[in-house]
C-alpha cells in the first residue's frame, strides 16, 4: 500500500472538522504552486520548469524581456502551448525575484 492509499483510510476516519483543518494547513502548503511549473532536483538543477518539458521559466522571461512576442517565443519552442506562457507568467509574477537572480546567474555564465 502507497503512501497515498494509506492517507485515504485515516482520512475517512477523521471528524469533519479535523478533514476543514487539514484542508486549511494542504491549501496553505499549496499556496504558491503554479499549475503547468514544476521544480525537479534531477531537471536543469532544480530551475522551475514548464511541465512535459526541460524549459525553464527564467529562459522565457528573458526571451519576453529581449522583447520577443508571445508569438515568437511559441516559434520558437514547439512543444509549449500558450496555457505553458500564461503559467510562466504567473509563476515569474509571484517569483520574480527569484526568477531575476536565474536570469542574472546565467548571463555571467
Amino acid at each position: 500500500m502507497d503512501t497515498l492509499q494509506q492517507f485515504e483510510q485515516m482520512l475517512s476516519g477523521l471528524k469533519q472538522a479535523e478533514k476543514a483543518r487539514l484542508l486549511q494547513r494542504v491549501a496553505q502548503d499549496l499556496g504558491d504552486a503554479i499549475p503547468g511549473i514544476e521544480s525537479t532536483p534531477t531537471v536543469c538543477g532544480g530551475e522551475p520548469c514548464i511541465v512535459r518539458t526541460r524549459i525553464p521559466v527564467w529562459t522565457l522571461v528573458q526571451a519576453r524581456n529581449l522583447g520577443m512576442s508571445e508569438a515568437a517565443i511559441l516559434e520558437s519552442y514547439p512543444s509549449l502551448r500558450a496555457e505553458d506562457l500564461v503559467n510562466a507568467w504567473a509563476y515569474y509574477r509571484s517569483h520574480h525575484q527569484e526568477i531575476d537572480q536565474q536570469i542574472e546567474e546565467n548571463e555571467a555564465a
